[in-house]
């Protein structure tokens, strides 16, 4: 639902930037998808991408559950972020400088040319993970849902990309230029070279994956440095609004990645501020202390009567602990409250088809219908759509939507039977044409051995 983590394994073919091969059998990718977390670093990453000329419905940003520090481009426009990398950040501009950096390779087209057909089909794979995470439930524990599928530590060393000491000095370049256009501060890019270095220093050799695949050499810390020293932007702060944002973030990593008993230790009961309640809610909700998750949880709606997130948590924990028709409500003031997130249209739309309401059917139709142009490599919102048309007696469309969810989910032949019954149940048009294109396309993936 909210906060979600998925673990998928598959064997992988990774095409690293510096010309070679790795294969890795069975690696176990895990990544998170948050509807709030996502806006927030959206947001930030935004006036770089228009600086850079780059269409912002382009490109994409996926969470890696990682406790390293990392970040990466794949694929393509996709940015990649360990969520180490968020919670070691000390203030927004450390994150923007590291995005301004990654947007330099995608800028550059730094991904290589020759093996961008390869390339490309891993990163479908690991999108289609990544997506599929949109609105899974695993059970109706707060702890179930919320941690209990981790283990997606080693996909930082086992990294996507591996840039050459020149491509990383045209991405430094390219980030400052970003930087000044968007009249953003890069102090916060040597602020992160210094956390690395301190790493470097106390450990003795390059512990972090980013100082692999991203070589930290003396010309690029003093190019930068330099950079900040005669740019007129070096000192424009953090707009208010993103230190508080980053708080939050923060807060939220924290509270649903450790131990609850961790985070209340850490949030003590005194500290009354945003992130501390919010924090703490979550953890109790963790435990599983409902009743006072949801005390807490209403006095933040209380005082941020507008907050979409704070609904949000509000309807998960209802509806991981069992009251799936109460958690209905905090659901749809979510998604009146931010209309244009398609992650919170997905949860709601889960909702409704799980209260077993068929009043409800029509209602989550028209929330998954909206959300898929937005999420169309999500594997769970197809999945919803194959429950809802089958509730509305529509096998055809039924069908079409499990052959989308085959495609999403890289399972060819599952994708062309359900292509197959899709072609025979549904009229000439638009959708039948649909049902032949996933037939042909699964056919030629699986010839290819994608």
């Amino acid at each position: 639902m909210r906060f979600r983590i998925v673990l998928r394994t598959l064997c992988l073919v990774l095409a690293m930037g510096c010309g070679f091969v790795r294969h890795a059998a069975a690696d176990q990718l895990s990544f998170i998808r948050d509807a709030e977390i996502e806006s927030i670093i959206r947001g930030w990453w935004t006036p770089i991408i228009l600086a850079a000329g780059l269409d912002p419905q382009a490109v994409h940003i996926y969470l890696v559950n990682d406790p390293t520090l990392n970040s990466f481009v794949a694929g393509g426009q996709n940015l990649f972020l360990n969520t180490g990398t968020l919670l070691r950040s000390t203030s927004p501009n450390q994150i923007v400088g590291i995005m301004a950096h990654e947007t330099g390779h995608i800028a550059g087209g730094h991904l290589s040319r020759s093996e961008q057909a390869m390339h490309n089909a891993t990163i479908a794979s690991i999108i289609a993970m990544a997506a599929g995470a949109a609105a899974a439930v695993a059970g109706h524990s707060g702890d179930a849902g919320a941690a209990a599928i981790l283990g997606g530590a080693g996909v930082g060393e086992r990294s996507f990309m591996a840039f050459s000491v020149t491509q990383e000095a045209s991405a430094d370049h390219a980030a400052m230029t970003f930087l000044d256009r968007a009249h953003m501060s890069a102090r916060g890019l040597v602020e992160f070279f210094g956390i690395l270095e301190q790493e470097e220093l106390l450990t003795g050799q390059r512990e972090d994956p980013y100082l692999r695949t991203h070589p930290l050499t003396r010309d690029r810390v003093n190019y930068v440095r330099d950079h900040v020293e005669h740019s007129p932007w070096s000192n424009v702060p953090d707009p208010p609004e993103w230190i508080a944002q980053h708080k939050v973030m923060k807060a939220k990593l924290d509270a649903f990645l450790s131990p609850p008993s961790q985070t209340l230790a850490h949030y003590k009961e005194g500290d009354n501020s945003v992130p501390a309640r919010y924090a703490r809610a979550i953890a109790y909700y963790r435990i599983p202390q409902l009743s006072k998750a949801l005390e807490i949880i209403d006095g933040l709606i209380k005082d941020a009567p507008n907050n979409p997130y704070f609904e949000e948590l509000k309807g998960q924990m209802l509806f991981e602990n069992g009251r799936v028709k109460d958690a209905i409500a905090p659901y749809e003031r979510s998604v009146a409250l931010k209309p244009d997130s398609a992650l919170l249209k997905i949860e709601l739309a889960q909702v409704q088809l799980e209260s077993e309401d068929p009043k409800q059917v029509p209602r989550a139709l028209t929330l998954l219908n909206a959300a898929s142009p937005f999420e169309s490599d999500d594997s769970q919102l197809w999945r919803l759509l194959a429950i809802a048309y089958g509730r509305s007696g529509n096998m055809g469309m039924a069908a079409l939507s499990l052959a989308e969810q085959g495609m999403a989910d890289g399972d060819w032949n599952n994708a062309r039977q359900e292509a197959a019954r899709a072609l025979k149940l549904l009229p000439p048009g638009a959708q039948r044409q649909r049902a032949q294109d996933i037939a042909d396309d699964a056919r030629r993936s699986r010839d290819r051995g994608d």
